[in-house]
């Protein structure tokens, strides 16, 4: 459904924004993946393009520094681009990383068989890692991001060059696609030390021919924080009351607290907003995919803004006033890359609109030439004052239908 460019094109009007895909054309493999798959094209959220990212080699080396940290990559390195990344936000990429979480394979090897790999295999155990298979020379492991993998695997180059080995490093999806990485890592730079990796469609590497002083390969001081409010929550308290409320935001903290590993910190029972943080973007992105689903199938509409801090976290939320058809948009609004992208969950009755556009072409074209003939014929007897009964008729019709 992430085509179809007409419709995108009649979003992107009303909102004023490009509109990306509508619905999901990830493939799933998973129960999991299928559920959140369906629920992405049965609501038919939309990705929408608040500020276009500007992909280039200097802004990914850029945000890499951020999310690894400048003090964990040493200044002497190099650093190579073996695959461009394509400058635009793959959206089934997006949905991949949500649904199938942050966490990376990291394969390491050594240039000869050396008893410090069971140092490496600590270290790897130290950072929350998991051994997943170890030989003399190799060690393939799972870290909790492919922040943490690269961070961790400059850690044990330095240590290795420190005692005169050379070490390889690798980060991909599964272990596979990690060796293979490493593979090619040699047959592009050689034979130094370094770690390959994937940045947003394109491929990459750091490599370093000299000693450096090991860092202590410290976690950045990144947090992701949501901010969540309730869209004109007054409303609907008239309409339900407050109980409908409360008992709506509890299952929220519920979920947050125990299905996406977040802390809330900021949340009063019968309140109508929270703030609460979570170890990595994607879950943060997907505990506001998931709220945004439940409370607008529980009548209601949320705002919700992704940041490094609560602050900033509550900035993008507050962006959602400004992007409207008619009535705010129910958003979840996040940074990709260096721009800013939001999940827009329409209401059923754009929803229905949607339907017509993507389901029922034939139909709608039919409706428009037969009103088209009806008023072409009452202009001509003379009662073309009466066209507007027809068009509203054959509206009624269309959305009842």
């Amino acid at each position: 459904m992430a085509g179809n460019g007409l419709t995108r094109a009649l979003f992107k009007f009303l909102t004023k924004h490009e509109i990306i895909s509508i619905g999901t054309k990830y493939y799933p493999t998973t129960p999991l993946e299928t559920e959140y798959v369906e629920m992405f094209n049965y609501t038919q959220t939309m990705l929408m393009e608040i500020e276009k990212a500007e992909i280039t080699t200097d802004s990914i080396f850029y945000n890499l520094l951020r999310d690894v940290g400048a003090e964990n990559i040493p200044e002497k390195h190099n650093f190579y681009e073996l695959k461009p990344a394509e400058n635009k936000i793959e959206e089934y990429a997006l949905v991949s990383n949500i649904i199938m979480g942050s966490d990376r394979y990291l394969y390491v090897e050594l240039s000869n068989s050396s008893k410090i790999i069971n140092q490496f295999s600590r270290i790897i155990i130290e950072e929350k890692g998991e051994i997943i298979e170890q030989s003399s020379t190799e060690i393939v492991s799972k870290l909790l991001s492919k922040n943490d993998a690269i961070r961790v695997a400059i850690k044990m180059i330095g240590i290795g060059l420190d005692y005169g080995l050379n070490v390889r490093a690798a980060v991909g999806m599964t272990g596979a696609a990690a060796i293979e990485r490493s593979i090619n890592l040699t047959k592009e730079v050689g034979d130094d030390s370094g770690v390959g990796f994937t940045k947003l469609g394109g491929e990459y590497a750091l490599t370093f021919d000299s000693n450096f002083i090991s860092s202590t390969a410290t976690p950045p001081e990144l947090q992701n924080y949501l901010f969540i409010d309730v869209i004109d929550s007054t409303k609907f308290i008239d309409d339900y009351g407050r109980d409908k409320l409360v008992e709506l935001m509890t299952g929220v903290k519920n979920f947050m607290e125990i299905e996406c590993n977040g802390k809330i910190e900021g949340y009063r029972e019968g309140g109508d907003d929270l703030i609460a943080r979570f170890p990595s973007k994607d879950l943060a992105i997907r505990a506001g995919l998931d709220t945004a689903w439940y409370i607008l199938n529980n009548g209601a509409k949320i705002r919700a803004g992704i940041g490094k801090s609560r602050r900033e976290a509550g900035e993008r939320a507050q962006l959602a006033d400004e992007i409207k058809i008619t009535n705010p948009l129910s958003l979840v609004i996040f940074e990709m890359a260096n721009g800013l992208y939001a999940y827009y969950i329409p209401s059923e009755f754009f929803r229905t609109v949607l339907n017509l556009f993507l389901n029922k072409k034939a139909k709608l074209i039919g409706i428009f030439i037969l009103v088209f003939i009806a008023v072409y014929f009452m202009t001509i007897l003379g009662y073309w004052e009466y066209s507007f009964i027809v068009v509203i008729l054959a509206a009624i019709y269309a959305l009842a239908s």
